[in-house]
């Protein structure tokens, strides 16, 4: 933080998203001092594995996105990355958390778009064929999950949109008509991420008084000692759970 009030020089601070914790007040002193400091927090989830609950971080999502002027990114693979970078790079007084995953990510982002959709802190990554009847959140490492989940819900004719949404606040900073857009009411609407589900009752349930269909895959306690793999599959956070999740909501 001394170093950007110093000028000069756009420094970033790197740890384990989980020790955000003892990061905690220098990250709260950026916010409220309005430095665009970078602090970019690896090894995400439970996906990073045997070192256990310990640096499993579960409630640090919902910790740093309470945190006012703070953008946190949770980018689903190296498209989201480099977008969201740019966005830290280019803050004049608003600091960025990067949550990034410890486990190898596939490239989803395939078709090349000129502008840059993680600005839009949300956007329609894959759309539903025929009638819409779900909408599939996700952030970070479980948007490969959704979209796994998207291709079940198709093949057995449930359209399933499949919503990236990279930056919370910077989809609350969309225009109301962009934000029904992307989010439309109808569908159920499922989220997907291994953390606390803190704060998506928004996203789960709708605006001003609207009230959506919706329910959560993730975590509800800490982690534990395991390949990732099994992890995932042991708290429920699958492309079949998923899609359980959704029939249930029919």
């Amino acid at each position: 933080n001394g170093m950007v009030l110093h000028g000069g020089i756009r420094p970033y601070g790197g740890t384990f998203m989980c020790f955000t914790d003892y990061a905690r007040p220098a990250m709260r002193l950026a916010a409220l001092m309005k430095v665009p400091t970078v602090f970019v927090m690896t090894h995400d989830s439970i996906g990073l594995g045997e070192d256990g609950p310990t640096h499993q971080p579960v409630e640090h999502l919902a910790i740093s996105r309470a945190t006012p002027n703070t953008w946190v990114f949770r980018p689903c693979d190296t498209v989201e990355t480099a977008e969201a970078w740019e966005l830290a790079l280019s803050s004049k007084e608003t600091p960025s958390v990067m949550s990034l995953t410890r486990q190898g990510l596939p490239t989803v982002r395939r078709e090349h778009k000129t502008k840059n959709l993680t600005a839009q802190g949300a956007y329609v990554l894959a759309d539903a064929i025929g009638k819409r009847e779900a909408i599939l959140m996700a952030t970070g490492s479980e948007v490969e999950i959704a979209m796994a989940a998207r291709d079940i819900l198709q093949a057995e004719g449930i359209g399933t949109r499949v919503v990236s949404m990279p930056c919370w606040e910077l989809f609350e900073d969309q225009d109301e008509a962009y934000r029904k857009r992307v989010l439309p009411g109808g569908p159920v609407r499922v989220a997907v991420e291994a953390a606390s589900a803190f704060g998506w009752d928004r996203w789960l349930y709708g605006e001003r008084g609207r009230r959506e269909k919706g329910g959560f895959v993730g975590m509800q306690g800490f982690g534990a000692s395991a390949p990732a793999p099994t992890l995932y599959k042991e708290f429920g956070i699958t492309a079949e759970d998923v899609t359980a999740k959704v029939k249930s909501l029919l």
